[in-house]
């Protein structure tokens, strides 16, 4: 409704403007140029995005200092805090990176925001760039149409830089020539009326354009031309740093309640540090007039004074907010709170999330870990145990001794509650996912979907299993019930070592350990199978009851296999960051082959 209330307005708005002065229209034609270049210049470092700038934030983001450091160096050199914010939303989505850490780099990107007024006003407004910006337009052209993407990635740079370029030219030049028909100098206003309506001006252009980069240049520009005053110019750039939030909003609306809660974190600080700035700006321009006669500016390079006052704003909210992150995050988890729902839904597989290669695999993995959560909780169910139960250090041998009946469960409902769509979501996320088939993020995600197979491969296993575990467990034959009552230790003790496996850090033990398991696995198959000819052979139990245990066993295998390999997949084989020396240790089917006719 909104959309649909703005849009014609400011068609109206644009078109009252094009019919006032032809000089408007270099003006608006400067700024969608230079948003045309922020766009290009966007795409462009996206195609760095396959894994690069995911594993510098993985690695930056571990204290609070390191995450607002990301912020400001990031955006200072991507120039586009919005990239940053959506890079950031998508990380915390995934689970990447922390709520605390995700506000230090929001917090660090608007203070590498004001980067762009000093190269605008020290840079942009000294030198004539539209002759810088005429080669890279060729160049980066050029370099779009070529197939390799790192060259793509940087032909948009190139020619974002240059759109960035020839937009400030145009704004330049417009406000200048616009100054000859009308003098918007004429409508400043002073004291705290003129700095509540200019900041509500600076809010509102922010939004509209989405940038605040946008807007800080339209704002230079503008005073350069002294189209406007010194003191609006300020109340302007408030405006623009508490306008930019709508980024981060509109990227959230995509993302999880984590990404909402970012949101929420950016809303706040903005807001704060606006309010901040307009309630002490006699004490923020008393500032910057100190810091500007220190640094050599001159008192009516209004400017540059400009930039000093949006970094030293910015610097001052960073300062006062930080000690109050830890509350903000308390408070913003009561606030934005988890949905209960009735069915189980996934938790971390969020548009946001499809943007960036390995925010897409972090996304898939964590939810793939959901689904192995929730499918143990059947697991276990299915024998009689709860999955605390297996996770703690009850003996589980004697427990099954005290709780020989196993109540039936409707493994059915629960999968289609618990599981199903969860499942479903994963194999459709994946296929949204269009990544280059050569990136290493794709072999992972090829993994990941045959891990998510095994452990609905093992559900359906243990369906089956079910039905013969529940009539033979408590069988007056006590050689068949105490064979059932094995395959419960037998699938009990395995999901207990899996889960052992999962908490262990060191990687070698991880593989060794499995191995471990595959060449137990493989003798309990082979001594089970004897035990059942034996007990059919020596008529101790009826040949429709080994027939039963055969296939029971068979499905108990068929479970441990698939746990065994989804543990593979997850922790060990496919991961990137696994040596190959630490690969090369698992042992092969093969290998376990030998171990077991050697053991014979």
């Amino acid at each position: 409704m909104l959309r649909k209330i703005i849009l014609p307005s400011i068609f109206i708005i644009l078109a009252y403007g094009f019919w006032l002065s032809p000089d408007f229209k270099q003006i608006a034609a400067g700024v969608s140029i230079f948003l045309f270049g922020m766009l290009s210049l966007e795409q462009g470092f996206r195609a760095f995005t396959g894994g690069i700038l995911e594993k510098i934030l993985r690695h930056t983001t571990g204290s609070l200092w390191k995450s607002l450091g990301f912020g400001v160096v990031s955006t200072t050199i991507l120039q586009s805090s919005s990239l940053v914010s959506v890079i950031t939303i998508s990380f915390l989505s995934a689970g990447l990176i922390g709520l605390a850490a995700g506000i230090g780099i929001i917090f660090g990107a608007n203070l590498g925001t004001t980067t762009g007024a000093w190269l605008v006003a020290g840079f942009g407004l000294k030198v004539k760039i539209s002759a810088y910006a005429m080669p890279m337009l060729v160049f980066g052209v050029l370099l779009i149409f070529q197939k390799s993407k790192a060259l793509n990635g940087i032909g948009y740079i190139l020619a974002g830089l240059g759109f960035l370029f020839l937009g400030i030219h145009y704004m330049k030049e417009g406000f200048e020539a616009f100054k000859d028909s009308i003098d918007l100098s004429a409508f400043a206003i002073s004291g705290y009326r003129g700095l509540f309506i200019y900041t509500g001006i600076g809010i509102f252009a922010t939004v509209v354009m989405q940038s605040s980069h946008a807007t800080l240049v339209l704002i230079i520009t503008a005073l350069a031309a002294q189209q406007i005053s010194y003191e609006n110019g300020l109340a302007l750039a408030i405006g623009a740093n508490v306008g930019t939030t709508i980024t981060a909003i509109i990227g959230s609306m995509s993302a999880n309640i984590q990404g909402k809660r970012l949101a929420g974190a950016h809303l706040i600080f903005n807001l704060s540090t606006g309010f901040i700035a307009i309630l002490f700006i006699h004490q923020f321009v008393q500032i910057v007039d100190d810091v500007s006669r220190m640094v050599g500016i001159a008192d009516d390079d209004y400017t540059l004074k400009l930039a000093v006052f949006h970094t030293i704003f910015n610097l001052v909210g960073i300062v006062v907010m930080i000690p109050f992150i830890n509350r903000m995050v308390n408070w913003l988890e009561k606030i934005f709170k988890e949905k209960e729902i009735s069915t189980e839904q996934p938790t971390f597989l969020t548009d946001s999330a499809l943007d960036f290669a390995d925010t897409a695999v972090e996304a898939v993995r964590m939810e793939t870990l959901h689904l192995y959560d929730n499918a143990i909780e059947i697991l276990a169910n299915a024998i009689g145990f709860s999955k605390s139960e297996i996770n703690s250090d009850t003996d589980l041998e004697q427990l099954i001794h005290k709780r020989k009946k196993i109540s039936e469960i409707d493994i059915d409902a629960i999968y289609d509650k618990n599981i199903k769509g969860i499942y479903s979501a994963i194999i459709a996320f994946i296929s949204q996912i269009r990544f280059n088939w050569q990136l290493e993020q794709s072999g992972d995600l090829h993994w990941l979907r045959r891990a998510n197979i095994n452990v609905v491969e093992a559900i359906k296993s243990t369906k089956h299993l079910q039905k013969n575990l529940l009539k033979y467990s408590q069988s007056y034959n006590q050689h068949a019930a105490q064979e059932y009552q094995s395959i419960r230790l037998n699938l009990a003790l395995l999901l207990r070592e899996l889960e052992v496996i999962r908490n262990e850090p060191d990687a070698d033990l991880k593989i060794l350990s499995l191995d471990s398991i595959k060449v137990s696995m493989a003798e309990s198959e082979k001594e089970l199978n004897n035990r059942i000819d034996e007990l059919i052979r020596e008529d101790k139990i009826k040949a429709e009851t080994g027939t039963s245990l055969i296939n029971d066993s068979a499905y108990l295998f068929d479970i441990n296999n698939n746990l065994v390999q989804f543990f593979e997949t997850l922790f060990i084989a496919h991961e990137r960051e696994l040596t190959k020396a630490e690969r090369k240790i698992a042992l092969d089917d093969d290998e376990i082959t030998e171990i077991r006719a050697t053991s014979d």
